[in-house]
């Protein structure tokens, strides 16, 4: 299985043809039908066009007559790329020029003075874009503005034609079982209209840092990406982007980017400026809550993003946030889970001062942080070098839940390649099939705190278990540091 863009080649028409037998769940009726909606959406709707230079050896690779075609990833798929790009130079043939490749992909009509929004995937590394109306006219576009971690882009074309904007929808409103109705370009065949319902919302498909797809089973295909997914009242409340598939074809999983995401970004990149997306930034590094951290830290269940570092001069440090706390609530939204805070963030204007609620040493705290503004050519939460300094020498040893625990020493140091001034304790050693095993501790690690306490000796470490053991706590929360990076972890204490 694969996740697949739905970008489609020219001229690459596939048919696939099934016949599928299903009994209907008992549900709210079906439609009678969609026409009507179909007729007043269908001109909002466009084809997109690109073409763009193709290098010889990437010619090469795509068009070789008769080159089988092998899914990502398979074990065919380099012996066969190898056996026909054997030819050479020597061999005698002349090389190939570069040619000029096209694609198709969709769009939608947001404007009448000729804005469409699309995926910025469809648009990717074109010489040319051709927007194709509902009645064949084509004109040439130009990009307004693109969002790569969102893969959403405008254009702009300039016509005398009356052109027909289509109009936001709520996405948060949609409901799972809701109809949907999806237009587009899918193999170059323009125009097609697919209906099915919402399948689901939320889907994280490891495409960017706010994945928050819509699924749903309305047939879409290749050349689907950048059209719209309607509602019943004929509102976009999604763009296609992608499908789930092992052939390329409709399976019936498809995924869409929500409007309420869309829409922003697309106001930004249209009325910035610069015409790019200008983020919120917390400055804060963070990890998943999981139930055993949760009980860890006194929450009754796992929710919230753990603080795993704090950005030095960060909004978040000059707003008192520190490692080891779970945010459970930003801007008066509820954070469920760790994938949730970066959006809510990044959807946050820069500069607005908000509220923080905090879980900290068992009890909720407020914070108020003036949210900073992300720079996208760093990283989020960059490595903070190492400062240099002199540590004290202690040579002290402690076993404890699997782990063999000592002070730091310059002999440590040099042997694990440590910063001069590492704080804490080492792990010199980790029994198989320990709980520090299992959950991925290994010699080198330092331990920094252990129960949301600084630790400066291994043999505070073997207290601060005992005295999780007598409060009768199933785990230890410690914050571990490797090569740089901060994370918490939680050791069962009823395996050792």
């Amino acid at each position: 299985m694969s996740l697949l863009s739905l970008r489609s080649r020219h001229g690459a028409v596939a048919v696939i043809a099934a016949l599928l037998l299903a009994t209907p769940a008992a549900a709210k009726p079906a439609p009678e039908g969609f026409a009507d909606l179909a007729d007043k959406l269908l001109p909002s709707v466009v084809n997109i066009s690109t073409t763009q230079t193709v290098k010889p050896e990437k010619q090469h690779e795509r068009s070789t007559p008769g080159r089988p075609q092998f899914p990502p990833g398979s074990p065919f798929e380099e012996f066969f790329k190898d056996f026909f790009n054997r030819e050479s130079p020597q061999s005698g043939k002349p090389e190939a020029k570069p040619r000029k490749a096209t694609s198709l992909g969709s769009g939608f009509v947001i404007d009448a003075t000729g804005y469409i929004v699309t995926n910025n995937h469809v648009i990717a590394d074109a010489d040319e874009i051709t927007v194709i109306l509902s009645d064949d006219t084509s004109l040439k576009a130009e990009v307004i503005g693109r969002d790569t971690k969102t893969d959403v882009a405008v254009l702009k074309v300039k016509t005398d034609k009356p052109l027909v904007g289509v109009t936001w929808g709520d996405s948060d409103k949609a409901r799972v079982g809701d109809w949907v109705l999806a237009i587009g370009n899918p193999f170059g065949l323009g125009g097609s209209v697919t209906a099915g319902i919402l399948s689901a919302r939320q889907r994280d498909i490891n495409s960017g840092p706010y994945d928050d797809f819509l699924q749903t089973d309305a047939s879409i295909n290749r050349g689907n990406s950048g059209g719209p997914m309607f509602n019943m009242d004929g509102e976009v409340i999604g763009i296609n982007t992608a499908i789930y598939s092992p052939s390329g074809g409709s399976i019936g999983i498809g995924f869409a980017i929500p409007s309420n995401l869309a829409k922003a970004v697309v106001g930004e990149l249209i009325h910035e400026p610069d015409h790019i997306v200008h983020r919120g930034w917390l400055g804060v590094r963070i990890q998943a809550v999981t139930d055993e951290i949760a009980e860890s830290l006194g929450l009754d269940k796992s929710k919230g993003a753990l603080v795993a570092s704090v950005t030095e001069n960060g909004p978040a440090q000059a707003g008192g946030v520190q490692p080891g706390d779970v945010i459970l609530n930003f801007d008066g939204k509820v954070v469920t889970d760790m994938r949730h805070l970066p959006r809510l963030v990044a959807e946050t204007p820069v500069d607005k001062s908000v509220p923080l609620t905090v879980w900290r040493k068992r009890q909720q705290n407020t914070l108020h942080i003036k949210v900073g503004r992300l720079d996208e050519t760093e990283q989020v939460a960059a490595k903070e070098t190492p400062k240099k300094g002199t540590a004290k020498e202690d040579g002290g040893t402690v076993t404890t839940l699997g782990l063999t625990l000592s002070n730091i020493t310059p002999e440590l140091k040099e042997k694990f390649s440590l910063a001069d001034d590492a704080k804490g304790v080492v792990v010199v050693d980790v029994v198989k099939d320990s709980p520090a095993a299992d959950k991925g501790l290994k010699a080198g690690d330092v331990i920094m705190e252990a129960a949301q306490e600084e630790i400066k000796n291994a043999t505070q470490v073997a207290g601060k278990i005992d005295d999780a053991k007598r409060s009768g706590r199933k785990s230890i929360l410690l914050l571990v540091e490797r090569q740089g990076d901060l994370r918490f972890i939680a050791l069962r204490l009823d395996q050792s």
